[in-house]
């Protein structure tokens, strides 16, 4: 496995969900509750390859599972009517390890940017609500690039945001997928998984993968 090499890092891009906060279960479960309301069918598998997708992607894949008659549009209604009202609630909270990480990187000098498949209207409030916003250099929203993870696209333009070589970046990912788009872009990535192990062939990119974010704030302090 390639060693995490903390001293080219001059910048870190992060995932949100499923990495700083606690929110694929919850995505999760809306996405069942609103199938089951809709009388939709609804398939483990399915949701668990949605993971790290933003909702273009993740709801094609919905129509290749189920058919060309799944009524995208309800289900993305009736989503989002429920993921807004969670938004709300406050139900999407800290990833253990995120202040102490934060702590870090100031520490360090190292900025910060968030490239998250999450819409960008919906990742801001989420943000705020946890009270990490400000310490961010900026958010880069799914539908603020053309092509979604795993694609580099998100990676490269929050390098840009922070002004920082895509090769000095470090990405910071719990899915395949996202793992998948931060090595396309050059970046250093490190994976701490959240609900999906590492694929196959993440593991044979010889990635570095840390159990929490706990760990990966002690190793960019050695």
């Amino acid at each position: 496995m390639t060693a995490f090499d903390p001293r080219p890092v001059r910048a870190i891009i992060f995932d949100m969900d499923g990495l700083l906060l606690d929110s694929e279960r919850i995505a999760y479960a809306i996405g069942r509750e609103a199938s089951e309301h809709l009388g939709l069918p609804w398939d483990h598998e399915v949701a668990m390859r949605m993971i790290g997708m933003n909702s273009r992607d993740g709801y094609r894949l919905l129509q290749d599972a189920f058919g060309p008659s799944f009524p995208i549009d309800e289900h993305q209604a009736e989503f989002g009517r429920r993921y807004e009202q969670a938004i709300v609630d406050g139900r999407f909270p800290l990833k253990p390890g995120v202040p102490e990480l934060l702590d870090q990187l100031a520490l360090r000098g190292l900025p910060g940017a968030v490239a998250t498949s999450t819409r960008r209207s919906r990742a801001l409030p989420k943000l705020e609500g946890v009270g990490i916003l400000h310490r961010l250099k900026g958010v880069i929203g799914g539908d603020e690039v053309r092509n979604g993870k795993p694609a580099p696209d998100i990676y490269l333009a929050a390098a840009a945001l922070l002004e920082t070589p895509i090769a000095h970046c470090l990405v910071l990912e719990d899915s395949n997928t996202g793992v998948r788009g931060g090595l396309a872009s050059g970046a250093q990535v490190v994976m701490v998984p959240d609900l999906l192990s590492p694929a196959e062939d993440v593991l044979a990119r010889g990635i570095t993968v840390m159990n929490d974010l706990h760990e990966v704030a002690r190793r960019l302090a050695d």
